[in-house]
């Protein structure tokens, strides 16, 4: 079946409070999708984020990010008043997000409500807690845990409390049952808020697309709860960490810190840990996106404690073995492998194998010195194709700074030599859709056509990466009518 989607993580919405969250602009942006005729929303992670802001190192892969939170929900049900949420200061800019300040204000204003949250009255709370307890207990722990260290990753907390010995974990948890609560507490309304929009955009034949990286982050409570699933010594410290050589992006490489995984004692557990990720996953969103797909064929490991990723060496991943143990356990699963970038046959081969589709990208297409398989007639139907994703420029911003060679094979392939820079974006929007790609996914970015300053992300950059948002009225009926025309005129 031929579909359609756009992208548009929900920090991005042009909801009140300082960013995008499960309130009313979420469900307008579904109606808004329902109007264009798509069939998907991709977003890009939704668990809670660490320094950096990135949807990508997140506390937990399990848990929910608070900033989603609708307040104004919060407001009715009468844990919070107007006037609490009007007073906090979340910054004054509404098309970007002021983290420094919405860290500040968000805790605290949840915080009160959760000071009136009565949970023997809360519709559902008790089968939550059950149903989450085997990675909430660990979760709400730990960020109880280092909120009493001042935020301090865990490899810098006491022996007892890094090592989890029981007596230390007991004492703390007596000590600090009110801290401990507040944590179920924020993920309960996560989960309730976030199961209702799910639930309404399935109503409007919205299907959602998730999306998990393949690696946690090192501060996380996956790792402190779990670290024989990784690469640690005997002082919980890594033997080597995770990234990507140097190539012609970069001389250096990309070294991303994440612990690697233990791949053998994962096998020696039936992979359970990775059955119980995936199933959660596929609870949240109906397709799911694995960032860094290749790691699970061959993975890039760099000794810990290299300033750079110039010295690691590659190593074998699970392959087709942990997809069987999955298919197994879980049956058919939607997932779009993430397969970009440079790829071995052993890679081609487990995707192959996987029958996930794999991914295309058309700002990867028009290279003037080489054939390349992202340009359209080199596609399989089984694949989805973007114009860009979260980690490009948006298509106008890339066309404008486009070398002159490589323009001018795009140009020539799409026969778009009049085109103005301004109406460009509508051009990639129709090669993607017009492929024979089973799925087509363009960023909102892309059908507003805008330049370079609504970019989500820079890899290997910080300080100015996921701060970009929708203007409230931004998306209206005419784009939403010109975007279904298209998307019928090719069959999606």
């Amino acid at each position: 079946m031929r579909e359609s989607g756009v992208l548009l993580p929900v920090s991005s919405l042009p909801s009140k409070y300082g960013i995008g969250s499960f309130s009313k602009e979420a469900y307008e942006f579904v109606d808004f999708l329902k109007k264009a005729g798509q069939k998907k929303w991709q977003v890009l992670p939704l668990g809670p984020t660490s320094y950096g802001d990135s949807p990508y190192q997140s506390f937990s892969t399990f848990a929910g990010n608070p900033y989603f939170i609708d307040l104004e929900e919060l407001i009715r049900t009468g844990l919070l008043t107007r006037e609490e949420c009007g007073s906090c200061d979340f910054g004054k800019q509404e098309d970007a997000v002021d983290y420094g300040k919405l860290y500040l204000e968000r805790n605290r204003i949840l915080r009160l409500a959760c000071s009136r949250f009565e949970p023997e009255k809360a519709e559902g709370y008790p089968e939550f807690c059950r149903e989450n307890a085997y990675w909430l207990e660990d979760y709400s722990l730990f960020m109880a845990l280092k909120e009493a260290h001042g935020g301090k990753s865990w490899d810098h907390w006491e022996e007892p409390l890094r090592k989890r010995e029981p007596e230390a974990l007991l004492a703390f948890r007596r000590k600090n049952t009110r801290k401990i609560a507040y944590y179920w507490f924020e993920q309960y309304l996560f989960r309730r808020q976030w199961d209702r929009l799910h639930h309404y955009a399935a109503e409007q034949g919205i299907g959602i697309i998730g999306d998990i990286p393949i690696y946690v982050a090192f501060d996380s409570a996956d790792t402190w709860a779990n670290p024989e699933l990784f690469q640690l010594d005997e002082e919980l410290h890594p033997v080597a960490v995770a990234g990507c050589p140097p190539d012609a992006f970069s001389a250096t490489g990309q070294l991303w810190g994440n612990p690697l995984y233990d791949w053998k004692h994962h096998a020696g557990t039936g992979y359970q840990w990775w059955i119980s990720r995936i199933a959660w996953c596929l609870k949240l969103y109906d397709v799911l996106r694995v960032d860094h797909f290749r790691g699970f064929d061959a993975y890039y490991a760099i000794p810990a404690g290299e300033p750079t990723a110039e010295h690691g060496h590659w190593e074998k991943g699970p392959g087709i073995r942990l997809f069987e143990a999955l298919s197994q356990q879980i049956g058919s699963m939607n997932i779009i492998a993430e397969d970009l970038g440079y790829l071995t046959d052993s890679v081609r081969e487990l995707v192959q194998k996987t029958g996930f589709p794999g991914m295309k990208v058309l700002q990867f297409a028009f290279d003037s010195r080489e054939e390349s398989d992202y340009l359209p007639h080199n596609y399989d139907k089984n694949c989805v194709v973007y114009t860009g994703t979260h980690d490009n420029d948006t298509v106008r911003g890339w066309y404008e700074v486009l070398n002159r060679d490589d323009k001018e094979l795009a140009m020539e392939y799409m026969n778009i030599r009049h085109t103005p820079l301004e109406e460009v974006h509508w051009d990639f929007v129709r090669l993607a859709l017009a492929s024979v790609a089973n799925l087509c996914v363009i960023p909102v970015q892309d059908y507003l056509g805008l330049g370079s300053g609504a970019r989500i992300n820079t890899p290997s950059t910080l300080g100015k990466n996921w701060k970009w948002r929708l203007k409230p009225g931004q998306l209206d009926d005419r784009l939403a009518e010109q975007i279904r025309r298209m998307t019928k005129l090719y069959g999606r």
